[in-house]
């Protein structure tokens, strides 16, 4: 008796069905591997500023710190963007004829905001207070790199919420202090004090 079906008719039997098993593994891993990807998180995308400021010449050479110019991280949520008449309190005497600088004049004297581009942008849904961070005692390198030795700021940490999760469950008051900065594989800049920490894994510490 005649077979049905051809014998070659098993083999792409199982080959359809290895190809559904792939497509529905694909479906739900795909989603889940972009969005950590660098490419969704923008990680190490160096963005082109209305005004090339250079954060190697003012942090490294002139030793300039962060809160100088990102003065609200340390009483908002926010860190902000320093207006241009910070800017102008140094450059009404120095540079003050470069053309590089003409963008920060003609925002100082019109009033009118440089349109910069976010680096470090999180999610609406996310809540992250720079005050508590900073008052804690953590350096802004643990998130942002070290920002003296770039010419455009990038973002060098994903900011996913493993990342976030990873640095919250730290037993950071049981870590002998010479343990400190090597059990944060460089995510934590060891401060001068090692920071007092109560780690907060709850959802609605950062979403609410």
């Amino acid at each position: 008796m005649a077979a049905l079906y051809p014998r070659w008719s098993n083999t792409v039997y199982r080959l359809a069905l290895l190809g559904i098993l792939l497509g529905a593994a694909s479906a739900i891993a795909g989603p889940m591997l972009y969005v950590r990807s660098t490419y969704n998180t923008s990680q190490f995308t160096p963005y082109e500023q209305p005004v090339e400021f250079d954060h190697r010449h003012h942090a490294r050479d002139d030793g300039i710190e962060c809160l100088y110019c990102h003065s609200a991280a340390e009483r908002s949520s926010n860190a902000g963007v320093p207006s241009t008449g910070v800017c102008m309190g140094c450059h009404a005497q120095v540079y003050k004829d470069s053309p590089l600088l003409a963008t920060v004049r003609q925002s100082y004297f019109t009033g009118t905001p440089i349109n910069w581009k976010r680096v470090h942008d999180l999610p609406d849904f996310v809540y992250f207070d720079h005050s508590v961070h900073i008052a804690r005692g953590f350096d802004c390198s643990a998130c942002h790199g070290d920002v003296g030795m770039m010419a455009r700021v990038e973002q060098v940490q994903p900011l996913t919420m493993g990342w976030c999760i990873d640095c919250h469950t730290v037993e950071h008051t049981t870590l002998p202090n010479d343990a400190w900065e090597a059990s944060m594989q460089m995510l934590i800049t060891a401060p001068t004090r090692k920071p007092e920490i109560t780690s907060l894994v709850t959802c609605t510490a950062c979403h609410r």
